[in-house]
């Protein structure tokens, strides 16, 4: 599968941004789904993923309870709904589709998507 996110932009502190991943495919419904944030000079850190099913979903620490993964495979779509944003979550956002919904994500990746940059500025 082929995965384009988009959805990107700047905003306030506080503010939120819902960010979209399409894949190319049906055979995403059948994949798990994350995201991943790289910040500027720090490398690329997990966020977020989703099951195939979308019943399931795990959020690191650093954006549990402000960040929220869903998806609609009829549209072959995951999005990422961020909000209270705060400087700190600037960063190009990767979409990933994996085999497995098991941490750590990365061991099952099979697709990764073009990234889409959040800025988090006053």
């Amino acid at each position: 599968v082929q995965l384009q996110a988009f959805g990107g932009g700047s905003v306030q502190p506080g503010g939120s941004l819902r960010l979209s991943c399409t894949g190319s495919d049906d055979s995403f419904g059948h994949l798990a789904m994350g995201w991943f944030r790289q910040a500027p000079g720090k490398e690329r850190e997990f966020l977020a993923s989703i099951s195939w099913t979308g019943t399931s979903t795990y959020y690191e620490d650093s954006v549990e309870g402000r960040f929220t993964i869903s998806r609609d495979n009829a549209k072959r779509t995951v999005y990422l709904h961020l909000t209270t944003l705060k400087p700190d979550d600037t960063g190009v956002y990767y979409c990933a589709a994996a085999s497995k919904m098991l941490i750590p994500f990365e061991n099952y990746l099979e697709a990764w998507g073009r990234g889409t940059l959040v800025t988090v500025s006053s």
